[in-house]
């Protein structure tokens, strides 16, 4: 099978050729459909992931079909349409385990899709039973991709902040994840505000259902909350916390700051504001298997899918590249045939 690999810290996306693998005990073989292309391939190939390997086919964005079954598997049957995600598996013992929340795992190292297991550049890609999510009847794909990673990290993040209809929801940033949480806000009933550094993302927030834009090289992001009446959560989804501290003191009293976008400085929270406005401060990992089924399902239902760029996998060595140089612009999926 064909298969992209990094093969270490700094080294470019290499195409080789691999025999394709065995589903052994409590696996699931996957032939992939699509898997899109996310910057925490970026981040792999930068060294930010102490727990990562090289080397490693990247990509946890997996949309497939089953193509066969291990040794005590029995679900999914063959020929099911199927989405893999970024927790690749989990100890199954632990509380977090056993409530459902594998994404928080305390009795197992940290094992990822794509970083510490081979993941979706590939032909054919290897799950562990139980970490496939069947995808709804009539969700494309190739455009459904994200959903596994972008589209889970947003639908699950603003349930645990609790947005609801009505809620106000602001949401840093414009990119992959800004995207899907501004349509999934505005498909909950919840009205949204856009805030992003300029203008030029405007038409497309507003046609996502973003009801306020505000473009911080022009206003104060906070004082412009606070002039709609305050948000009831702000969801920081750029890779920077700048953003956050900027629109900090534009959360409404009993509203919550939610950090899905996660920058190298430290976020700075005057513990009076937290105290006074009954104020909270929350981050929110991408979610377990039972999240991405919800996420999937509330999709479909509403006919969210991201606007994505279909890719070949001989084209992945160069779209990441200009990812990690900052040259790309939108959603690229690499899909195989």
């Amino acid at each position: 099978m064909r298969s992209a690999v990094l093969t270490g810290k700094g080294r470019p996306l290499e195409i080789v050729e691999r025999e394709v693998p065995e589903p052994g005990p409590g696996e699931i073989l996957v032939k992939v459909t699509a898997c899109g292309m996310c910057y925490s391939e970026v981040g792999l190939m930068q060294g930010h992931y102490p727990f990562g390997r090289f080397p490693t086919v990247p990509g946890h964005e997996i949309s497939g079909v089953v193509e066969a079954l291990g040794a005590d598997v029995g679900w999914p049957a063959p020929g099911t349409p199927v989405g893999a995600q970024w927790i690749y598996g989990s100890c199954g013992r632990c509380d977090q385990c056993v409530r459902g929340d594998q994404i928080l795992c305390t009795g197992a190292p940290r094992r990822v899709t794509g970083i510490t297991d081979d993941g979706g550049y590939a032909e054919y890609f290897v799950a562990r039973a139980g970490f496939v999510t069947p995808l709804p009847g009539g969700l494309d794909p190739v455009a459904a991709a994200p959903l596994m990673c972008a589209g889970i990290t947003a639908f699950n993040g603003l349930r645990h902040a609790g947005a609801t209809a009505g809620s106000r929801v602001a949401v840093l940033g414009t990119g992959g994840v800004g995207e899907m949480t501004i349509r999934f806000a505005a498909a909950m009933g919840a009205r949204v505000a856009a805030v992003s550094r300029s203008r030029r993302a405007e038409d497309e927030a507003r046609r996502m259902g973003a009801e306020l834009y505000v473009a911080t090289d022009e206003q104060d992001a906070a004082e412009a909350l606070q002039g709609w009446g305050g948000a009831d959560v702000i969801v920081n989804t750029a890779p920077s916390t700048a953003p956050a501290q900027a629109a900090l003191g534009g959360v409404a009293p009993d509203g919550t700051l939610l950090v899905l976008g996660v920058g190298a400085d430290a976020l700075a929270v005057p513990p009076a504001a937290l105290v006074m406005n009954r104020v909270r401060v929350m981050g929110s990992p991408s979610g377990s298997p039972h999240d991405l089924r919800d996420t999937l399902a509330f999709a479909a239902a509403h006919g969210i899918l991201p606007d994505v760029t279909p890719v070949t996998l001989d084209e992945a060595p160069r779209v990441l590249a200009t990812m990690a140089d900052g040259r790309h612009r939108g959603r690229s999926v690499i899909a195989f045939g």
